[in-house]
Formats: C-alpha cells, sequence, structure tokens
C-alpha cells in the first residue's frame, strides 16, 4: 500500500423518544477507512443545503473520503432480500444549523457509491442523495494476534474500465477513542445529514450511533480520477495528502426518516449568512 495518491463495539437501537421520526433503515456500519482532505471553503458554498452553516476545525473547511460496509440492512425493520450486506464509498462535507440554542452537526454528501440499483433509487426517492451504482470489492486483513480488529482495510470501485482505490494500514496497538478535541474527533462527531431537495428545500435526518473507536493510518492509499468523478470543485483538494487519515470500528445505526425543514424555523442570521454566501 502506498502513501502516495494519484488522482488521474455495537449498541442496541434508541428507542423512540416523544416527538422523534420513525427509524427508517437500521444497519451496522463497519470497517470504515476515512481520509479527510483540507479544501478551500469557498468550494463547498455553493452546496450548501438551505438553513445549513458550513462546520469548520479550527477555521479550516474538511471534505471526507469515506469507505465501509453495510451489515444486517433492514427498512422499516424489514430485511430487504439480496440487499443486507454491501460496499459504500461516499465523498463529504460538514455543516451545522442551529435548533433551540444547540447545534446540530451534520454531513452532507456529494456522492455516493453503492453495488446495489435498489439502495441508489431508495435513496435518490426518499432523500434526494446523489447515489452511483458500480460494482464494488473490498478486501479485509485479517487481525493481527490477540486482537480483534483488522490492520488492513480496502475498497475499491469499477469505473471507466479500471478499479479505483480506498484502503488503510494501522498497527492494531493504536485502537482507541479519538482525542478530546482533535480533528479526527471533529469528523466522527457528526450525526445529522441534509440534503438539497428537488426544489431547492433542504431534508434533515438524524443518525444515531455510539461513539466509535479509530485507529489511526500508518499508510494509505486513495487511487482514483478525481476529477472525472467529483468535478473540478474537488479535484485539488483530493489531489493533496490527507490531514488525518483513519480506520474506525464502526456500530450499530438507525438513520430515522427525514424531515422537511420549514423556512421560518430558519434564524434570520443564518438565512442571511447562507444567502449571502450562495452570492460570493
Amino acid at each position: 500500500m502506498s502513501d502516495t495518491i494519484e488522482c488521474t463495539a455495537s449498541s442496541p437501537p434508541h428507542a423512540l423518544e416523544t416527538g422523534e421520526t420513525p427509524i427508517f433503515l437500521t444497519a451496522a456500519w463497519r470497517h470504515l477507512v476515512v481520509l479527510n482532505f483540507e479544501i478551500d471553503p469557498d468550494r463547498l458554498l455553493h452546496l450548501l443545503p438551505r438553513g445549513t452553516e458550513l462546520d469548520t476545525y479550527e477555521g479550516r473547511s474538511f471534505v471526507s473520503m469515506v469507505g465501509f460496509q453495510f451489515l444486517d440492512t433492514r427498512l422499516f425493520g424489514w430485511p430487504v432480500p439480496g440487499h443486507r450486506r454491501f460496499e459504500e464509498v461516499n465523498l463529504r462535507f460538514y455543516v451545522w444549523r442551529e435548533v433551540s440554542g444547540q447545534r446540530r452537526r451534520g454531513v452532507v454528501f456529494v456522492k455516493e457509491l453503492v453495488p446495489r440499483l435498489a439502495v441508489a433509487k431508495v435513496a435518490r426517492w426518499f432523500y434526494n442523495e446523489n447515489y452511483e451504482t458500480r460494482a464494488m470489492r473490498h478486501r479485509l486483513a485479517p487481525a493481527a494476534a490477540g486482537h480483534r480488529l483488522p490492520t488492513e482495510m480496502i475498497y475499491e470501485w469499477r469505473r471507466a474500465g479500471r478499479w479505483d482505490r480506498l484502503g488503510v494500514g494501522v498497527d492494531p496497538e493504536n485502537w482507541g477513542y479519538p482525542a478530546p478535541g482533535s480533528l479526527d474527533e471533529f469528523i466522527i462527531e457528526h450525526y445529522w445529514g441534509y440534503s438539497v431537495q428537488r426544489d431547492g428545500g433542504t431534508m434533515e435526518y438524524e443518525v444515531r450511533h455510539p461513539a466509535w473507536r479509530i485507529a489511526p493510518a500508518v499508510e494509505w492509499e486513495f487511487d482514483c480520477d478525481a476529477r472525472a468523478l467529483y468535478g473540478s470543485t474537488f479535484a485539488e483538494a483530493l489531489r493533496q495528502p490527507p490531514a488525518s487519515a483513519f480506520l474506525a470500528d464502526g456500530s450499530a445505526v438507525d438513520v430515522h426518516q427525514g424531515t422537511r425543514l420549514r423556512w421560518p424555523s430558519f434564524s434570520s442570521a443564518s438565512s442571511t449568512r447562507s444567502a449571502r454566501q450562495r452570492t460570493m
């Protein structure tokens, strides 16, 4: 595995509380490969869902390449034959919005790759997420002696007659929770999703899971034509070495049904800032 880049502990589902939206999907997200790249925030402003702001770490904006396994996938509690286990690779960035004086920190997906056409269709229909269907595969290195978690994880997807690749290798002695206030903690501590709808509105949905353990990458690999796959907006950022890279163990996950944001619920300051950002 190269360290250069070419670009040509589960928990049970949470019980619903009063006023919460129903659970749309349950699954286990496992063996998450996460590479984080700093990006000029101006590159992201035109992609902001209405009512959200860019979430930054120490004044810096980031995008992440994330590959992981969907296991035991269920829609509304029901397993879908042939669609319970599959890979996903996505590119995402980070946003927030204020609700009752608290920050809801979330992610916006630029593009999500999956090998199942039905998964892509359901996600586009319910959330208007930008899913594409690709042939995909993964390779999981066995855990080292005396350890449970893997030492290497690689995800690959077929595009333009070749296999693109995203992967990391880790030291099995370095598994632990990210340091408080660290960039890695910032990356994984986002529990909401936001997506732009066909009419320009915003869908918000909650993603629940316990804290994840991670292992920092000792080597990493990202080999794809980023410009062809994600466009010029992201090509420069994804050409640079990542600011951080790690493997997360993952957990059981609940994805709640989405809710359309009501424009009067946005603060005037947030609406003004978003409007100003879109004109920059």
